[in-house]
């Protein structure tokens, strides 16, 4: 009887544990895209949004910032104060790539302007990713995107 309820408690557990680990990754905000899973950081509010990703020395390859702005329409970034290259993924209403900054380089102009890398069309969302990741994964223009875990974004689908 001992040897048939430890042979049962051992499963048990180990299914607790892979439970509780994915209950942790469970409400972290996610993108999905070229059958790859990104953790995002939310950029929703102008201050967010204008800092961004400055500053950073490193990003993990899983990992990335989503900006979600209130209206879709041109956008364009620059790399000011930004320390590693960035594949920067214009994204519109409906969730699909418009277009790709593909390994958008640092800025490290002190003296002069950094310059723009603007979408080729309407865009509402944006993901930056490390650079050549989008190459890498295959991602491209016209690829479709999925978010969870984002309560901005649930809020506006109901």
């Amino acid at each position: 009887m001992v040897a048939m309820t430890t042979k049962l408690i051992k499963p048990m557990v180990a299914l607790m544990a892979m439970l509780a680990l994915a209950a942790c990754d469970a409400g972290e905000p996610y993108v999905e895209v070229g059958g790859e899973r990104f953790t995002v950081a939310i950029a929703d509010d102008d201050p967010t949004r204008a800092r961004g990703l400055m500053f950073f020395d490193e990003m993990p390859d899983d990992q990335g910032m989503l900006f979600i702005f209130p209206d879709q329409r041109m956008r364009s970034f620059w790399m000011k104060n930004t320390r590693i290259p960035l594949d920067i993924l214009y994204i519109d209403r409906d969730f699909e790539i418009v277009s790709i900054s593909a390994d958008t380089p640092p800025c490290r102009a002190r003296n002069r302007r950094c310059p723009s890398y603007p979408s080729t069309g309407p865009a509402q969302y944006v993901l930056e990713i490390n650079g050549g990741l989008a190459a890498e994964y295959g991602i491209e223009p016209g690829d479709r995107i999925e978010v969870g875990n984002v309560p901005q974004l649930e809020a506006a689908e109901e």
